[in-house]
């Protein structure tokens, strides 16, 4: 079981990488480029893969995450378009670094059309057109939403049927993020074991590949997208305790995105995750 947490690139790739693991990090989250824009970034391909060396060696698991800007259900096609060479260029800078794949929101639909099947149409037009020119190992990993907005991906059932309507669904994979799946009501908060039956029903969990661990600053339902620091929100112990059992998850990476004081680090957020839900026997570090 790997736990760490969101990280800087501001003074690269490597460095980003040795930061989460002098935080006690076993595994790390980035943005591959300026999280405010998503102009194509020329990154710096020997720093890359001297990150992907360095996490090799010291068994660290990473995740790229997509811009704020990025919108999977974008109707101005301009907009459309920059978004697609966007989550290319994302797709490049994760495989060179040995990430196990790029998270990015699951879309949300903003235009007038009328039809609200449409962001989903437009959500899948552009999941293909990005993967139809990806064969790379790095995946796109759709995260669930917290519900602010359209209300668009905050059920296991959109999640599962977008993929399944992909012309390459095996490029394609889930975050989980804690937070949004109680605020959106997916997660009741003391029901996960439910939440996970139904999961497995519908071919999810099996293809979860990284968990955004965060707590909630609003009570369950609140469709607000504000992240608590573990044990200081609305989501109770047992919940997060059952969550950590769940067999499929044993393996994958837990990210913080959780706050922290100006100066200081995850470090202690990560031992106290470790300390109160992490099994001696799953402890990676």
């Amino acid at each position: 079981m790997q736990i760490g947490c969101h990280v800087s690139i501001r003074d690269g790739y490597l460095s980003a990488a040795k930061n989460a693991y002098q935080q006690g990090a076993s595994a790390y989250q980035y943005f591959p480029k300026n999280p405010r824009s998503l102009s194509v970034k020329a990154f710096d391909e020997r720093d890359a893969q001297e990150c992907k060396r360095y996490c090799q060696q010291h068994a660290l698991q990473s995740v790229a995450h997509t811009p704020y800007p990025t919108n999977l259900s974008a109707d101005d096609q301009a907009l459309y378009q920059l978004t697609v060479e966007s989550l290319r260029n994302d797709l490049e800078i994760a495989e060179a670094c040995g990430s196990i794949g790029v998270v990015v929101h699951f879309g949300q639909f903003k235009g007038k059309h009328q039809d609200p099947l449409y962001g989903y149409l437009r959500m899948i037009e552009m999941l293909n057109e990005v993967l139809a020119k990806w064969d790379g190992d790095a995946l796109l990993l759709i995260e669930n939403n917290a519900g602010q907005g359209s209300r668009m991906g905050t059920t296991l059932e959109e999640l599962t049927q977008v993929r399944s309507l992909i012309h390459a669904p095996h490029k394609i994979g889930f975050c989980l993020d804690t937070c949004h799946a109680f605020a959106s009501a997916l997660w009741q908060g003391e029901n996960w074991e439910e939440v996970a039956e139904q999961a497995r029903k519908l071919d999810y969990l099996s293809h979860v590949k990284a968990i955004h661990l965060n707590d909630s600053m609003y009570p369950h339902q609140s469709f607000r997208d504000r992240h608590a620091n573990l044990g200081q929100g609305y989501i109770p112990e047992v919940g997060l305790r059952a969550l950590f059992a769940t067999p499929e998850f044993q393996e994958l990476p837990f990210i913080l995105e959780t706050p922290h004081p100006a100066g200081k680090s995850h470090r202690e957020e990560i031992a106290y995750v470790k300390e109160r839900f992490v099994p001696t026997t799953a402890r990676n570090r």
